[in-house]
């Protein structure tokens, strides 16, 4: 199977368990709300409600993509205009089959993905922003965290 519904919203939901360990005060936590400008008290104004339900709906997003980023099946089916019928699909699975699919294998692509897109778009929103550069490396560390494990249990998980 190349989409995997529970693995979609599995992964999505593993970003608020990156992010509830990764802004942890004692992990990045307190160097982001520094840097951020944020603080308890406007923290605490924030409707969670809204924070957490569009949060978990832009990661649903975003880990509908990820199949077509980690599991090389997919962009030869999208090669083959989404036809399984395709005789180069066909070819394709039989020679590679489900070579390359494993947790391992979409953590290395999670990981360039966070690190070649998502990193650099971060950096250039924050030098517009005149944000400092541990603001860019924790939000930015953030994303290639959640990338990498995106990509580990969508390409993993058959």
């Amino acid at each position: 199977m190349l989409f995997n519904l529970i693995a979609v919203v599995l992964a999505a939901l593993s970003t608020f368990v990156v992010g509830f360990i990764w802004y942890n005060p004692k992990v990045f936590g307190t160097i982001w709300m520094q840097e951020s400008g944020m603080t308890e008290e406007k923290a605490k104004k924030g409707n969670m409600l809204k924070i957490f339900g569009l949060t978990f709906i832009y990661s649903l997003l975003i880990a509908f993509v990820v199949p077509s980023i980690v599991i090389h099946q997919v962009g030869v089916l999208q090669a083959a205009g989404g036809n399984m019928e395709d005789e180069a699909y066909k070819a394709f699975m039989m020679v590679h089959g489900e070579m390359f699919r494993s947790f391992k294998h979409g953590a290395l692509h999670g990981l360039i993905c966070g690190i070649t897109f998502v990193l650099p778009i971060i950096a250039i929103n924050g030098l517009f922003e005149q944000k400092s550069w541990k603001y860019m490396l924790v939000t930015g560390g953030y994303w290639v965290v959640s990338l990498t494990i995106m990509g580990a249990i969508i390409c993993g998980w058959k």
